[in-house]
């Protein structure tokens, strides 16, 4: 069996909580800020949560080798 990779692309995009949660970064926050409102771009500063079958997919591609 070939060693178990960790998917680099993922590992650049999301990371894992001490609780074994997927994060990420916030869409809609890279360009084209001038026509957002503040409110808008300050809650968009925040990480959010993966949730459902995005995030076992993500998991299963961040697992560490073993």
């Amino acid at each position: 069996m070939p060693k178990a990779k960790t998917h680099k692309g993922m590992k650049k995009r999301f990371k894992v909580t001490a609780s074994g949660k997927a994060t990420k970064r916030s869409a809609f926050r890279g360009h084209i800020l001038s026509k957002k409102n503040g409110k808008r771009k300050r809650h968009l500063r925040h990480n959010t949560i993966v949730t459902g079958a995005e995030a076992r997919h993500i998991l299963e591609g961040l697992r560490p080798c073993s």
